[in-house]
């Protein structure tokens, strides 16, 4: 079953976004604030695109729902041209190999998992041989009680996977900062593209 994400916007059915930005995140970027060119793929209400910019970055959001990109162009006025409404998997030539970092915030985990190889693929597409993927990720194995998803938990040995060619790790740690009820669930990779 594919999810309408812009009925999920229109509705407010949104727990992912929990209004600002993700807390690890933002304690990554604290301390490695240039990151130059950034795409963030499924960008929601854009408050990672907007942290970005406050630090100093060159972000663009992109983000398959338009309902998502009209709420985060009115969210972040100043910032409106940074919001882009597009597929990650029908990525125009223009955008391949323009930027120095990926930004991986609730974009993976609110993909079926079958078409996991196909987001790598998009992601080794956007970025700069040397760039870097600054994810974090969903990893804990198991839902709670009655969900089925999304979002979808990663496990650890499939996101390895995901990325095993191509890239190397430079991060990853289980993060000390996050929202609540996400304590413990994600992991801050950071893989650098090497070829």
């Amino acid at each position: 079953m594919t999810t309408d994400w812009d009925q999920c916007y229109r509705e407010g059915t949104t727990p992912w976004d929990r209004g600002e930005p993700s807390p690890p995140l933002r304690q990554w970027l604290e301390n490695h604030p240039h990151v130059g060119k950034v795409i963030v793929p499924g960008c929601g209400r854009g408050h990672d695109v907007a942290l970005i910019a406050a630090m100093g970055g060159d972000p663009v959001g992109l983000d398959i729902s338009e309902e998502a990109i009209r709420l985060a162009k009115a969210t972040h006025p100043a910032l409106a041209e940074r919001f882009i409404q597009g597929d990650l998997f029908q990525i125009p030539p223009a955008m391949e190999g323009a930027f120095d970092a990926l930004i991986e915030h609730t974009c993976l985990s609110g993909l079926p998992p079958h078409l996991r190889p196909a987001y790598a693929a998009a992601c080794c597409k956007l970025i700069k041989p040397g760039g870097r993927i600054i994810g974090v990720w969903f990893i804990h194995p198991d839902l709670d009680p009655g969900e089925t998803g999304p979002p979808f938990p990663l496990p650890l040995d499939e996101l390895d996977q995901m990325f095993d060619s191509g890239f190397e790790i430079v991060e990853d740690y289980v993060p000390d900062v996050a929202f609540e009820g996400r304590e413990g669930r994600e992991r801050l990779r950071v893989l650098r593209k090497t070829a």
